[in-house]
C-alpha cells in the first residue's frame, strides 16, 4: 500500500468514527514527501480530507521519506526523536506535529 493510500485510510477512519476531531479547530497539516511530492490533510468542521495538492496555508509542514511517513501513520515512528535525528524536518508549529501523532495513535 502507498503512503497516499495508507493517509486516505486514516482519513476514512477519522471520518467514520470522528469523535477525537470533532472539537478540533480547523487545520491545515502539509506532508512533503521526498519520493512522493505534497499532501494536504485537512481537519474542517469535524472532517478530514486528504488533498494532492496544496490548496491552504499550513499550519506545519512535515518533511521526510515515503517509508518514515508510513511508519508515523502505522504509529511506529516516534516524531520526537525522528526530529532530533535529522529523519523527521518540521516547519511551523511543532506541537501540530505532535498533535498529528497523537491523532494517528488514537485512530490505530
Amino acid at each position: 500500500m502507498t503512503v497516499k493510500a495508507e493517509l486516505h485510510a486514516l482519513v476514512e477512519k477519522m471520518n467514520a468514527n470522528p469523535v477525537h476531531i470533532e472539537s478540533e479547530k480547523d487545520r491545515v497539516f502539509q506532508v512533503n514527501l521526498k519520493e512522493s511530492g505534497s499532501l494536504q490533510l485537512v481537519l474542517k468542521g469535524g472532517r478530514a480530507e486528504v488533498f494532492e495538492e496544496n490548496l491552504g496555508e499550513p499550519e506545519v509542514t512535515l518533511i521526510l521519506s515515503d517509508k518514515n511517513f508510513s511508519k508515523l501513520l502505522k504509529d511506529d515512528l516516534n516524531a520526537t526523536m525522528a526530529f532530533m535525528t535529522g529523519s523527521l524536518k518540521v516547519e511551523g508549529k511543532m506541537g501540530l506535529a505532535l498533535k498529528l501523532q497523537e491523532l494517528v495513535k488514537l485512530y490505530q
